[in-house]
């Protein structure tokens, strides 16, 4: 059998890479919704909630951030300039879930509304990192 492939054809992600990428945007969203129901509501254990998202969040994040550092310096890897981007993503992504669970680690007052827009930039960086990831990258030695 022959399979044929396209000059611009997608090389997608590793199962367990697409595994472990799945975990941090529906983390980071709940963290979001926990957040957003802890400044309707001044209920204590929605900031108890959204600490252990963030939590979650950053270690199923940390594992896909190691796995795109070892893609990005794997031999035969097209399409160099798109893991950067995908990596750095990943990085602030990781890095802003960290300074956000720093903030949440104070008093659950103390958290807004800083935790809140953290949350919010976090949550758009493990959409956009999980565009990217899922979107698929370009084989090695073919043209984009």
């Amino acid at each position: 059998m022959v399979v044929l492939t396209s000059p611009g054809a997608l090389r997608p992600l590793h199962p367990l890479h697409a595994i472990l990428l799945a975990f941090p945007l529906p983390l980071f969203l709940g963290a979001l919704a926990s957040d957003i129901a802890y400044r309707a509501s001044f209920h204590i254990q929605w900031a108890n909630f959204s600490s252990w998202l963030i939590a979650g969040g950053l270690f199923g994040g940390g594992f896909a951030l190691l796995w795109a550092l070892i893609n990005l310096f794997r031999r035969g890897t097209a399409s160099k300039g798109r893991l950067a981007v995908y990596f750095v993503v990943l990085l602030a992504m990781w890095g802003l879930g960290f300074v956000n669970a720093l903030v949440h680690a104070k008093d659950a007052w103390a958290t807004m509304p800083e935790g809140l827009y953290l949350s919010a930039i976090t949550t758009l960086l493990a959409l956009v990192a999980a565009w990217i990831g899922y979107s698929g990258f370009h084989r090695a030695g073919e043209v984009k």
